[in-house]
Formats: structure tokens, C-alpha cells, sequence
């Protein structure tokens, strides 16, 4: 699972001391969709994120681990930093991609671009949209292409939240080499249990579940959906 939604969830760009930390623990039910055995996807991910603010702009960044019985065998990990451009709604975008598995290494993945961030008044409710040039490290054609886009959505008083992310980028066909686009992505729905009456507000607890959509992904010229249920704490 590659994630960067609270990109959406937490860039109010205009509030400085805004931060963010949280731990997902996923259980993945896609080992039998799609018509195929996905035997090797990981039963269990684990995603540590933050956010943090300040009168430049923001910092985010996430781990992904997956596990089976042996362990963890893999672990991506991406980070951006946002740099505020004057008064505009716009950040300068830089980005790190990279990760391991236990049988070999992500390529490394540099990226820049600008954001532009909508908010509601009462935060509510936002989006952004992210253009970037991206440079694939070690490969023979290097120079290529992202869109993100992220959002979110808080319902009923903060109940129920709504986000995810969106990334369209080109890329390099693993076996024939040859241009590829490649679609991903990860809408969340969660129950923020801390929201219900009779419950003490500092337990941030929350239920709920993402759907993995993705075209050329992990397994290229398909599509694949894989929806997981999960348990978030915010600190």
C-alpha cells in the first residue's frame, strides 16, 4: 500500500502549528479477488505518518511495512517537503520514493513540482492537486511525469472521515521496457470512535477500511482492487 492522502487531511496550509501522527495497522482481503491467487500479497501493512507544519510551508512523510509469518518483507517509504510561495495557495513541491523488499530494492524516485491546496473555512472538507516532474534513477530513460491529487472529508461532526489520495504517473514496463502509465489509488472510509457520545475524546481510535484501485500497478496490464479493514490511531 503506497499512501500519501493526508497530504489532503492535513494541509491547511495557512495554520503553522498544525500537526499530525499516526499508526494504521491493515488486514488485506484481496488474496482471492480479481478472478486470480494473489498468494504473495502481504496479509498484514502497517503505515506510520506524519505531518507537521511551520511558517514555510510543511513536512510529510510515510513507512509502509508488510508481513507474513517470516516477517517484515518489505518496507517504501516516501517524504516531501512543501515550500509556501508568498500569500499564493501554492507550495513548491520536493518528494523522495524509495524502499526494499527481502528480495530486492525499489528504485529510487526524486520529484518536483507545485501544490495547490483548497480548504474549507472550517476544514471541513479539501483537496490538492500536485503536478511534478519525475526522475527515475537508474533507468535508461530517466525523465518522466506525475499527477496526485488527495482529499478529505469529515462527516457528521467528524464521525465519519472520507479521504484518499490519487496518483497517475509514467513509468517503464517491467519486462518489455517499453513507456507505460501506471494508476493508483487508495480511498479510505473511517469511524473516528472517539466521536460517539460517551466516549472520552482523547481515545483516537478509528475503524474502518481502504480499497487498493489500481492499472499497471503491482501487476501490469491489470487492473486490480484490493479493499483491506483496518484500525488507525491519531496521536
Amino acid at each position: 500500500m503506497i499512501k500519501h492522502y493526508l497530504l489532503a487531511a492535513a494541509s491547511l496550509l495557512t495554520l503553522g502549528s498544525l500537526s499530525a501522527q499516526n499508526v494504521q495497522l491493515h488486514y488485506d482481503l484481496g488474496r482471492k479477488l480479481n478472478g486470480q491467487d494473489q498468494a504473495e500479497r502481504p496479509q498484514l501493512t502497517t503505515t506510520v505518518e506524519l505531518f507537521r507544519a511551520d511558517k514555510w510551508g510543511n513536512t510529510f512523510f510515510f513507512v509502509d511495512m508488510d508481513y507474513r509469518r517470516e516477517g517484515v518483507t518489505s518496507a517504501y517509504w516516501e517524504i516531501s517537503r512543501e515550500f509556501r510561495l508568498g500569500k499564493l495557495p501554492l507550495n513548491l513541491h520536493l518528494e523522495y520514493n524509495g524502499g526494499l523488499s527481502n528480495s530486492f530494492s525499489y528504485k529510487n524516485a526524486y520529484l518536483v513540482g507545485i501544490t495547490y491546496a483548497y480548504n474549507r473555512r472550517d476544514y471541513s472538507a479539501g483537496f490538492t492537486l500536485t503536478p511534478m516532474y519525475k526522475y527515475l534513477a537508474r533507468q535508461d530513460r530517466p525523465d518522466s511525469w506525475q499527477l496526485t491529487g488527495t482529499w478529505y472529508l469529515n462527516l457528521a461532526g467528524g464521525l465519519c472521515t472520507f479521504n484518499g489520495f490519487a496518483d497517475l504517473w509514467g513509468d517503464r514496463h517491467f519486462v518489455t521496457g517499453k513507456n507505460t502509465t501506471i494508476f493508483i489509488t487508495e480511498p479510505q472510509l473511517w469511524l473516528n470512535l472517539n466521536k460517539l457520545p460517551g466516549v472520552d475524546p482523547a481515545f483516537r481510535l478509528s475503524v474502518g477500511t481502504e480499497v487498493e484501485i489500481s492499472s499497471n500497478f503491482a501487476a501490469m496490464d491489470k487492473t486490480i482492487i484490493n479493499p483491506t479493514l483496518a484500525l488507525k490511531w491519531t496521536f
